[in-house]
């Protein structure tokens, strides 16, 4: 079996244990299933050649600040999560900068673009009541990250590029939405349910396009 294929099966393994780990609220597992699963998508990146391009150096510093936000969201404190919310706003802003080096349908952008920004404002608007303070602020850049990533994304796949990259943004997108109903709006393990898989299967897609 390939290294590829077993860091891959890795990563699957260690995400079914971390939604168990979130309904038996079981902390020390649930650390250890996380990382894991994390770990998994950062050494498939490096192992698929990663550190070997320009756009791939972009790619695994995204993967490297993903890595980070998530050891910060393992925390329930305020000013952790705020921590991992910059991580992970650093990550898609790394992953934009790696779609937009490469070759991009103009349409596709300002299609997607419109299409997420409109997303985007509705997801807001549905989070707005809940943030206080600097959250708003802190989560409107975010959102405005995620959309300028996942744009990009598409319009990569749209001009002939990898589909995993336009499928990996729109699940990484979506699995911010259970993120923020988690944090500001309904908390649960049903939240993480299918946003942990989402995150993780967008990572992987990305992963893999490197190969």
């Amino acid at each position: 079996m390939s290294p590829v294929v077993l860091l891959a099966g890795a990563c699957v393994a260690a995400v079914a244990c971390l939604v168990l780990a979130e309904f038996r609220r079981s902390q020390s597992a649930r650390v250890l299933a996380k990382l894991t699963a994390s770990s998994a998508f950062v050494a498939l990146a490096w192992l698929l050649g990663a550190a070997e391009s320009h756009h791939g150096c972009w790619m695994l510093l995204a993967f490297a600040l993903s890595w980070i936000g998530d050891l910060l969201l393992l925390s329930v404190r305020s000013r952790v999560f705020l921590a991992g919310l910059a991580a992970f706003l650093a990550a898609h802003v790394a992953f934009a900068i790696a779609f937009l080096g490469l070759p991009l349908d103009r349409s596709a952008l300002v299609v997607a673009a419109a299409v997420m920004a409109g997303t985007g404002a509705l997801l807001m608007r549905w989070l707005w009541p809940n943030l206080k303070g600097f959250y708003r602020v802190a989560v409107t850049a975010y959102v405005v990250a995620l959309v300028v990533m996942a744009a990009s994304a598409v319009a990569v796949t749209g001009a002939g590029g990898d589909w995993r990259y336009a499928a990996g943004a729109l699940a990484f997108a979506a699995s911010d939405v259970a993120v923020a109903r988690n944090r500001f709006v309904a908390p649960g393990a049903a939240n993480k349910a299918w946003g942990l898989p989402l995150y993780y299967a967008a990572q992987l897609m990305f992963a893999l396009s490197l190969g």
